[in-house]
């Protein structure tokens, strides 16, 4: 049995009820209801989706929209299971890997067939195009989210280093002379399998390219080569943390917040988190650009709005899609949020771009966030199975790390792996 059939198997086993435990809006008892899944919004945001309803409800008497806000770390079990018991809502709010996931099986509705190539227009072109597979758009782009570089000035400075690296290459330099001025290391990233994609999404910045039009194994090539060689060089050098092996992305915050690390790539919104928790290490904290590699590019995270197949409302379910994700709606969401909108009009908006000379830190960090979006894309490719292969390059950089495997070794195992498994 393949191991996405066991995997069903062992949700529905002990899963098949979770789906009715959810947080949400009573259902109401007359018209037409549609229901809305958003992840982990509530309280927050209670407010705005309750404004944005209720505008929603006033343009269309008789409909009603049922708000359910599910929990981060539930929502991938909870949208299967309902897909599989065929309750499926009519609006979801996903990420695009496993929303990729499913669009592979066929579970989301082809918005070709429904959004009109000039309505498609108005979002980002690049953004728009990371939610379709095979030629089908499977989700409307919502929010964006896009790292920058936060830097602790005082580390640098001690270490001699003028200005943040903006190049891997130049992290290594960076790396080099923060451990020998200081002690301290430049920067964490998380080598667990399971963990942030933050580590394939820098293979992609340096050059590799994952897989070939097929869904082969591309990444057995001369710069995957060059690029496993860059962490190993980094790490028999000492200037990796020895936790980047056992440890995920919270450990890199905890690094940057206590002061041993002098660089964390995150988003705008932490410096805010940073303030709270390590007062001491804000007052010297500015941010950057992304770093990138050879190719320029910057990776930016996507948050979509899908419509199942089995809605009995589809037309609605899009209606209500492009609504929660036009301009002025964009707009409003993500100054309360502090995140990007995916829409032009909304991302070309004035608060995106000025930086006042009294701006604080997360108003400087938005500001080069959005001025990187010329360059930034998706990274990783949306396809079916996108963590099983960054649990293979993963593997087996640890492997090459730990002296169990060359390179060549490594890459060829990963390769062979990733491709018996397309039969």
């Amino acid at each position: 049995m393949r191991s996405w059939h066991r995997w069903i198997c062992g949700l529905l086993v002990g899963l098949w009820l979770a789906i009715l435990t959810s947080c949400g809006t009573a259902p109401p008892t007359q018209g037409t209801q549609i229901e809305f899944w958003t992840m982990q919004l509530q309280p927050k945001f209670t407010d705005y989706f309750n404004r944005l309803i209720a505008e929603f409800e006033a343009q269309h008497p008789n409909v009603h929209v049922r708000w359910v806000d599910i929990p981060w770390t539930a929502m991938q079990s909870k949208i299967l299971m309902a897909v599989l018991a065929g309750t499926a809502p009519d609006v979801v709010n996903l990420n695009p890997d496993f929303a990729a996931l499913l669009a592979g099986r066929n579970a989301w509705l082809n918005l070709n067939d429904y959004v009109p190539p000039a309505v498609r227009e108005r979002y980002l072109p690049n953004i728009w195009q990371a939610t379709t597979l095979e030629g089908k758009s499977f989700a409307v782009p919502w929010y964006l989210t896009s790292r920058v570089t936060i830097y602790n000035k005082a580390i640098l400075a001690a270490a001699g280093v003028d200005r943040p690296p903006e190049t891997f290459a130049e992290l290594a330099s960076v790396a080099k002379a923060v451990k020998e001025k200081t002690g301290k290391y430049a920067f964490f990233i998380t080598m667990v399998p399971e963990d942030s994609a933050e580590l394939m999404q820098a293979m992609v910045q340096m050059g590799v390219k994952l897989v070939d039009d097929q869904g082969r194994a591309a990444f057995n090539s001369p710069v995957g080569k060059a690029v496993f060689q860059y962490w190993l060089d980094l790490y028999r050098q000492g200037l990796l943390p020895p936790q980047v092996l056992t440890e995920g992305h919270r450990q890199g915050i905890e690094l940057y917040q206590s002061g041993q690390t002098a660089l964390v790539m995150t988003s705008p919104e932490f410096l805010n988190a940073i303030a709270t928790n390590a007062p001491s290490i804000a007052a010297v904290s500015a941010p950057a650009p992304q770093l990138t590699g050879d190719t320029g590019k910057k990776n930016v995270a996507v948050m979509n709005l899908l419509v199942p197949r089995q809605s009995r409302h589809p037309e609605l379910a899009v209606e209500f899609a492009l609504f929660v994700t036009n301009n002025e709606n964009q707009l409003a969401f993500a100054k309360e949020a502090n995140v990007l909108p995916s829409t032009q009009a909304a991302l070309g908006d004035p608060y995106f771009r000025a930086v006042e000379e009294n701006a604080t830190p997360v108003d400087i960090a938005r500001a080069v966030s959005a001025a990187q979006m010329t360059q930034a894309e998706v990274l990783i490719p949306p396809l079916r199975d996108i963590k099983e292969l960054q649990r293979l390059l993963y593997e087996n950089l640890q492997a090459v790390l730990l002296g169990q495997k060359t390179i060549d070794q490594a890459l060829k195992d990963a390769e062979t792996t990733w491709n018996s498994r397309l039969g």
